[in-house]
Formats: structure tokens, C-alpha cells, sequence
């Protein structure tokens, strides 16, 4: 994308945008475009109207038609009674609709936006891709998106499939899926077998592709179009194929695909069922507003947890009470047998925590860091010794030694996170969205370390936007204004939200049912 905007220059090769060549008349290619970096596109000390201001100045808009342009962009993305907010008092989602409607002001023939739903909750993700294919239908416009959620990828015309730096795919999304016919598979494995250990056996076969659980039932992808063999009791139902198994799949057959190697924490996971967190009418309130009001629930050991809602929800509050970072205000809060409201310095030596963004020391490299958060849990001698050794090699960072952090690829820089949270072998581990703008490939790596500590024992709980990586927890959390809405595992979720036009909901249609029917 920077390429075709002629803010990075080509090595070899050519680029035309609407006839004009970026590399030698950035300028005049630059009046075409309108463009959504991933990062740093607004300014968040100024409000709404102030950003509006300012691009419609670099965009050379004239003073007489702003107020128009301004009144028209504010309603479409249902942000007009919010002019005066200051853009860093936003949710993500309405921060993303504004940076669209300040890449649309110059009435652009060609529209990029980079990773445009990053970090969105799901209503906000279909409303920011309404808005785009409104102004596709009704300006003609010309949109090239970058994404890793390749659910959303099945919304383009075309697409573009890269690995390294290489195209390897290229087509309508139906035609490219339609090459996946006779390789996806559901299966539904009885309640007294280990869903996660049966995924992670049927990964490392040569005729699987793909394997990741889905709620109680595993999703397969094969090499070929046939049905895999598979142990007794367990069958392979047809599903229809999705993007994802495509992406997969090509970059298995390229031999791209690394074996997957599972966490060893060195314990086994006990079989008696125990409540490991525990709440009942949680509380947390900001001077008269309730952030979280009476919530309940309880978490199982090694049971992955997953905490929805839509932005502003209240999530990531109920994680940083949990973890101790943030004082109860009312209720009771159980973690690991410690009370929160009593003794929460207690309860975060027994935790790991992975922040929401990447939260590590970017000017310190991938051994410094790991040294630093090895300290602060109060490793030393033999115990760090091993530690460190157990984090270079089970997350293969050994390469990576001496390079800072910042400069790690995403990926690199989730694994370094996951170590560092893992360093003092927590009972639990809390993720807050951890794979946000992460690859299929590096979600799925994730996914299998998680799986892998659920199967010792790690009990997880994991917020994410992201519906389809939601499939993988066992149950599920929907809060809606800091109340809950459901709690079930994702079948019972989806059965909550199906009706006579749509029976089978996906989970996120299913989301989003609920958002908009409880009152």
C-alpha cells in the first residue's frame, strides 16, 4: 500500500495508478488516493471536528464546501453528536469510522484503507463495511483493503493472496473456495474424549491440512478432496469452505507449514473439575458510572474462558479487576483462591498476563525482556537459567536473540509476549485480544500453545473481537453495558440468536443478534 501511494519506492518492477506512476509523480497519484494508515492516522488530543478540519486542510478542500462534506461524512458514520469529543475519548470502532471519513474527504476515485477493523467489536466491523460498500455502489469508488481476517477477505471482489512477500493466491473469494470443495470437514467428538489433544494428533498427519477446535466439535481441512480416516465413533461431517482453507492449505502444500511443537510445562492436568475464578455481582464503577455492574461467573481449571462484547462493554475493565490492577468496587472476586478485594498482590503471582497491545520494553531486545519480566516474578539462579532456556527454545526465539523487540515481525513479538506472561508457570493465564491484526498462520501457532496449556491444567481466559477465534473456547461471556447478556458455550450461544429466517447463525451473526434485540 505504501507502494502504490509513493511512500516507499520500488526496487524493481513498475507501478501505474490511474496512468501515473507513484515513484516518479507521488503528487499527483496522492490527489487520486484516499488513504487509512493501520496506525496513526488521527490525532487524539484534537476532537472530531478539529481531525475533520485538518485533513480537509491537507486534502486542499475548500472552505465553501467543507460544512456539506463534513454534515454528509458526520451522518454516515454516526458520528454527529459527538463534533466536540476529544478522538482519544472514542471507542476503536467509532476512531476507525472517523479515519474513514477523513480518507473519504477529498472525494477520492481510489480508497485504501490498511487493516481497517483492527481491534473492532463485530457490530462495529459490519457497520464500517456497510459504509465502504455503500460508497462502492453509490460513488463508483475503487477500494483496496489489507486485512488478516480472511472471513472479511470473502467480502471483496477480489483478492490478493500474500505469504513472504509472495503472491501465492489470486481470484474472486467463491472461485478460490471453490477449489476447497470436498476437503472441509466438521466433526463433533463425544464430551468424554480430548478435543484438544485429538487436534493436535490429527495436525501433525500428512492427508490434514488444517485442524482447530471449534467449540465441541473439530474443524478439518484435508490435502485432497476425500474424507479423512478417522477413530472410531468419530465422523466427518462435509461443511462448506472458507477462505482461510484455501490460505491454509497452499501454504502446507508449499512446505511453509512449520510442525507444530507443544508447550511442556512439565504437569498434567487434574481430572476432578474446580472452580478456579470465581465472581458473583462484580462491581467496578467511575465516579457515578458503572463500568461493570453485577457480574457473575465462574471458570473451571484448564477451561478456556472467552470474554465478548462490543466496545466499551466492559472487558477489558473485568480483566484488569481480575488481574489485580484495578480495585473491586463491589461484589466478590475469586482468582486462584485469593480474594481480590483482600490480598490482590497475592493473586497476580499466580497469573499470567498478555496485554492488549504489545506491552514489552521495544528499545530492549528479546533476552533483555525476558530477563526484566523473569525478575519481576522473582526468578533467580537455577530457576531463571531454565526459564530462559525454556522460552528460547519452545517459542523459537533463539534467532532473535539480540534483536529489540520492536523490531520483531508481529508474530515474533506475540510468541515474545506469551513467553514473558508464561516465565513463572502461572495456574492462569489472562489474553486480552492477543491475536488482534495477527495472520492465519500465527493465530493458528497461538491457538495450539493455548490448547496445549489447557491440556496441563492452565485454566484461560481470553477477550478477543474477533468471532471466528471465539470458536475456540469452551464457553463464552457476553457483556453488554457492563451487565451480562449470555454465558454458554458457542452452540448454546448460537442457538440463543436463531430464528426462522436463520436458523444456523454464525456465531458473530449471533453476536449481533443479541446486541440489537435485548434492550
Amino acid at each position: 500500500m505504501r507502494l502504490i501511494t509513493g511512500l516507499l519506492l520500488p526496487d524493481e518492477g513498475k507501478i501505474e495508478v490511474f496512468g501515473l506512476n507513484p515513484a516518479r509523480d507521488p503528487l499527483s497519484v496522492q490527489r487520486l488516493l484516499g488513504y487509512m494508515p493501520q496506525r496513526f492516522g488521527l490525532y487524539e488530543d484534537l476532537t472530531v471536528q478539529e481531525n475533520l478540519e485538518l485533513y480537509a486542510e491537507l486534502r486542499s478542500l475548500s472552505p465553501a464546501e467543507r460544512p456539506a462534506r463534513f454534515r454528509e461524512l458526520l451522518a454516515m458514520a454516526g458520528l454527529t453528536p459527538f463534533t466536540s469529543r476529544l478522538v482519544g475519548h472514542l471507542s476503536g470502532g467509532m476512531k476507525q469510522k472517523l479515519g474513514l471519513a477523513c480518507a473519504l474527504l477529498g472525494h477520492p476515485k481510489l480508497l485504501l484503507l490498511d487493516e481497517p477493523t483492527v481491534g473492532v467489536d463485530p457490530l462495529s466491523r459490519r457497520q464500517l463495511w456497510q459504509i465502504i460498500h455503500r460508497q462502492v455502489q453509490a460513488q463508483g469508488l475503487t477500494v483496496f483493503v489489507s486485512t488478516a481476517y480472511l472471513d472479511e477477505a470473502e467480502r471483496c471482489a477480489q483478492v490478493l493472496l500474500l505469504h513472504q512477500g509472495r503472491l501465492i493466491g489470486q481470484g474472486a473469494p467463491a472461485d478460490l473456495m471453490a477449489r476447497m470443495r470436498g476437503r472441509s470437514f466438521q466433526v463433533k467428538v463425544p464430551s468424554e474424549a480430548s478435543k484438544r489433544a485429538l487436534a493436535r494428533q490429527l495436525a501433525d498427519r500428512p492427508d490434514i491440512a488444517d485442524a482447530v477446535v471449534l467449540g465441541n466439535t473439530l474443524r478439518l481441512v484435508t490435502q485432497a478432496p476425500a474424507s479423512p480416516a478417522l477413530p472410531p465413533g468419530l465422523v466427518p461431517e462435509p461443511t462448506p469452505p472458507r477462505l482461510e482453507d484455501y490460505f491454509i492449505a497452499t501454504i502446507r502444500q508449499m512446505a511453509a507449514f512449520r510442525p507444530y511443537i507443544p508447550l511442556d510445562l512439565g504437569r498434567k492436568r487434574n481430572a476432578v473439575p474446580e472452580a478456579v475464578i470465581e465472581v458473583q455481582n462484580l462491581k467496578r464503577k467511575f465516579g457515578d458510572f458503572y463500568a461493570v455492574h453485577d457480574v457473575s461467573f465462574s471458570v473451571n481449571r484448564g477451561e478456556v474462558f472467552g470474554l465478548l462484547g462490543a466496545n466499551g462493554a466492559g472487558k477489558t475493565t473485568t480483566f484488569r479487576m481480575l488481574c489485580g490492577l484495578l480495585p473491586v468496587s463491589g461484589g466478590k472476586a475469586y482468582v486462584a483462591g485469593v480474594d481480590l478485594r483482600r490480598a490482590p498482590a497475592k493473586a497476580r503471582a499466580r497469573i499470567g498476563y498478555m496485554a492488549q497491545r504489545f506491552s514489552l520494553y521495544g528499545e530492549l531486545s528479546v533476552a533483555e525482556n525476558l530477563r526484566f519480566f523473569a525478575s519481576t516474578y522473582g526468578l533467580r539462579g537455577p530457576m531463571l537459567r531454565d526459564a530462559l532456556h525454556w522460552a528460547f527454545s519452545s517459542f523459537n526465539l533463539e534467532p532473535f536473540r539480540n534483536l529489540a523487540a520492536k523490531d520483531l515481525p508481529l508474530g515474533y513479538k506475540q510468541r515474545l509476549a506469551l513467553a514473558c506472561s508464561l516465565l513463572h508457570q502461572p495456574e492462569i493465564l489472562f489474553l486480552d485480544e492477543p491475536t488482534a491484526g495477527v495472520d492465519p498462520l500465527a493465530r493458528r501457532e497461538f491457538w495450539h500453545h493455548i490448547n496445549s496449556l489447557a491440556e496441563q491444567g492452565v485454566t484461560v481466559l481470553v477477550s478477543t473481537h474477533f468471532l471466528q477465534e471465539a470458536e475456540f473456547c469452551d464457553r463464552l461471556l457476553l457483556l453488554q453495558a457492563g451487565q451480562v447478556l449470555a454465558c454458554g458455550a458457542p452452540e448454546a450461544i448460537r442457538r440463543l440468536a436463531a430464528s426462522p429466517d436463520n436458523p444456523a447463525p454464525t456465531l458473530e451473526e449471533a453476536f449481533i443478534r443479541l446486541l440489537e434485540t435485548t434492550p
